[in-house]
């Protein structure tokens, strides 16, 4: 009788170890998935800045000599399919392909708001643009249900934006004051921590990955280029 108590003992030690290791197995996997899945969003961030690198460098000329309505008009509609492309596809060739089309017209957009632009000014604002991004995405990871409620609230103040500017601009011609890039440049430090919060809620997948690059990157570059409307505001005042 002792030597089988001391067998069913031993045999349930044994299965708790099992149970602790497969635990302990499953959350290293889970963590080296995640790992995985954040490096591709940097990766595919990366490339698309790369890319806006080039397009600045080697194409503004032509980009300035474009009718600006044009050029608007191509940047909402080649954005805004390439946005719904990544979106509804769950192929990470297709949604890529999205991501390009988003990556490309703002790159056009982001050369003509370059011109004129020092080196200096440029990499300063690209400096405060990568704290303010990393700050955001500590945020939220700190507090992704925070980030999360704000959805509706963000988008509705994007959509006033791009209204109010699309009147000013195209009809009245007003130029907008320095508060208002301020303004602008805070809902899109919103929409990065809400961005960020919303991928990591989201299965890490190679599609998900990419998907979640499109948000980011637009986020990332307007808020860009808010700072550096900023800056030179300062700088002409």
């Amino acid at each position: 009788m002792r030597t089988n108590g001391s067998r069913s003992y031993r045999d349930y030690e044994a299965q708790e170890s099992y149970r602790a290791s497969s635990r302990a197995s499953g959350y290293n996997e889970s963590e080296e998935i995640a790992s995985k899945y954040n490096l591709i969003i940097g990766a595919v961030l990366l490339y698309g800045f790369f890319i806006n690198y080039l397009m600045v460098k080697y194409c503004t000329q032509y980009f300035v000599n474009m009718n600006p309505i044009l050029l608007i008009i191509i940047y909402f509609v080649v954005a805004i399919a390439g946005t719904i492309i990544s979106a509804r596809s769950d192929n990470p060739i297709i949604s890529f392909l999205g991501y390009n089309m988003v990556v490309v017209p703002l790159g056009m957009v982001l050369s003509v708001c370059l011109v004129g632009q020092s080196a200096v000014s440029i990499l300063n604002a690209a400096i405060v643009t990568c704290l303010v991004t990393l700050v955001m995405m500590i945020a939220s990871w700190l507090k992704p249900s925070l980030f999360l409620s704000m959805g509706r609230a963000l988008g509705i103040a994007l959509i006033a934006v791009i209204i109010i500017e699309l009147v000013c601009g195209l009809i009245f011609k007003i130029y907008m004051p320095t508060f208002w890039d301020v303004l602008v440049a805070l809902i899109f430090c919103g929409y990065i921590g809400y961005d960020w919060a919303k991928a990591q809620h989201q299965p890490h997948t190679l599609d998900n990955a990419i998907d979640a690059c499109v948000g980011l990157y637009l986020d990332i570059v307007n808020l860009f280029i808010r700072v550096v409307s900023v800056t030179s505001g300062r700088n002409n005042d």
